[in-house]
């Protein structure tokens, strides 16, 4: 995690009313392409057929370019690709897939939220993780 939202969980810490009023500037070219590479790469291609083999043969203009329109405004997520799946019970489930540079500004987005909003639970609530060797333990 960066030293910003370092700094974003600390001052949400400090004061859990405060209200931050700018942080478009924390999503940089190069966060995006953090996010970028922990996307799925066997994920489906959204409306756009975009995958993320594609995306990846020229990612640093990719991204330059998503990140600019974010800055300009001009960026508009693309509508869901809508797939239904069968369930157990005959019926179908939708399930929407969006395309790949909306998956990467949620995931970019996701993480400094989080840094804001973490703060706002309490040590108790969290979920514990266990091993396996732990869980045989128990």
């Amino acid at each position: 995690m960066s030293t910003e939202i370092n700094r974003l969980s600390e001052l949400a810490k400090e004061d859990p009313k405060r209200q931050f009023f700018s942080i478009a500037h924390l999503i940089t070219p190069e966060k995006m392409y953090a996010a970028f590479l922990n996307l799925r790469k066997d994920a489906s291609a959204g409306v756009d057929g975009v995958t993320y083999e594609e995306y990846e043969k020229d990612a640093a203009r990719n991204i330059r370019e998503l990140h600019q329109r974010l800055k300009d405004g001009k960026y508009r997520a693309q509508p869901l690709r809508r797939v239904y799946i069968p369930k157990e019970n005959g019926k179908q489930r939708p399930i929407s897939i969006p395309a790949l540079e909306d998956k990467l500004v949620q995931k970019v987005v996701v993480e400094i939220l989080n840094a804001i909003y973490e703060q706002d639970f309490l040590d108790c609530c969290v979920l514990q993780k266990y091993t396996d060797k732990e869980v045989m333990m128990t």
